[in-house]
């Protein structure tokens, strides 16, 4: 098992597989995008499938969650679930994507073993849309959400991040259209992990304030906490329920003391914090010939070293080198 000093145990495995993405998100990197990863430092299907398999057979990650950059950007995506579904015992699989080309995917994805899918919408609005992602794309994430449900992909959640003066107006709007169409909403607060650093606690929407929103249109009451475990919303069931909207509050609401997550980049790094300053180099032990049994102490290592907390809130927090769109959600 992969526990750390704290009695922390990781069974939650986050697989980034390439740091490209089609949109700009404002809170995620510049207008006019990032370099990306030169093609050969990006691990291959073969590699990626025998760290996973390592990490489900001998360390007990029971879920994969595919990330990017933007996921649906990787050649050979449905066979790459296929094949860790196909591990023993079966990890638990799921996506998170910005739903461009999942109106083809969905299906497919699906029938190769994926179970559920996470699908970031901030905005109802096509205009505001391209303010925040600098593409005309909202149709296609739309019809993405559709092409989910009907794949079965279920529950279907959507992420959405406010931003102030923005779409932060938006909040009632976005939870009458999940609660609609049955998805799962979840507000997630903009955390310090953008390209231009340029992340301020003052601009922030706060999980409070998300909130307070919404209860001036929905009774929201809290969900059996002792449901949540180390899960990363806190849910609330809207108006008596059963349909419920989540709250991530990383910020002023961190849950690293549950946190069973480990990262693992498109690159090859291992990851024990999503704010970690340091990574674990997996990629060139494994093209050097590393057995299993090496690649295992690495893995237990680095989650060995993990830290309390995230430090967002610390004097002297420093924003990882890395960006959102290279680390993986």
């Amino acid at each position: 098992m992969l526990t750390d000093s704290y009695g922390r145990t990781a069974t939650d495995l986050r697989v980034s597989l390439t740091d490209r993405c089609n949109l700009r998100c404002a809170y995620c990197m510049p207008a006019e995008g990032l370099d990306w990863l030169p093609r050969p430092e990006l691990l291959t299907d073969d590699e990626l499938v025998r760290l996973i398999g390592l990490a489900v057979s001998r360390l007990g990650i029971t879920e994969v969650r595919f990330t990017g950059g933007e996921p649906l950007l990787r050649r050979g995506l449905p066979g790459i679930i296929e094949r860790v579904a196909a591990l023993e015992p079966r990890p638990e699989t799921s996506l998170t994507t910005n739903g461009i080309g999942l109106n083809r995917l969905a299906g497919p994805l699906q029938a190769a073993g994926l179970d559920r899918i996470n699908v970031s919408l901030d905005t109802l609005s096509a205009d505001v849309f391209v303010q925040l992602a600098r593409r005309d794309r909202l149709d296609d994430v739309l019809k993405g959400l559709v092409a989910a449900t009907e794949a079965g992909l279920a529950p279907v959640k959507v992420n959405t991040v406010l931003m102030r003066g923005v779409n932060d107006h938006e909040a009632v709007a976005l939870l009458r259209f999940c609660l609609a169409h049955g998805y799962q909403l979840r507000f997630i607060e903009q955390m310090p992990l953008d390209a231009q650093h340029g992340w301020r606690r003052e601009e922030m929407v706060t999980a409070d304030e998300v909130l307070a929103g919404l209860r001036t249109e929905f009774d929201l009451a809290p969900s059996d906490p002792a449901e949540r475990g180390s899960a990363p919303a806190e849910t609330f069931l809207v108006d008596g329920g059963p349909q419920t909207v989540g709250i991530i509050g990383s910020v002023t609401r961190p849950f690293c003391g549950a946190c069973d997550r480990v990262r693992l980049t498109a690159d090859g790094q291992l990851r024990n914090c999503l704010f970690a300053r340091d990574e674990s180099d997996l990629r060139g032990p494994l093209r050097a010939g590393a057995s299993d049994d090496e690649l295992v102490e690495r893995w237990e290592r680095c989650i060995a070293a993990k830290l309390p907390g995230h430090g967002i809130n610390d004097v002297g927090f420093l924003q990882p080198a890395r960006p959102m769109s290279a680390i993986g959600g």
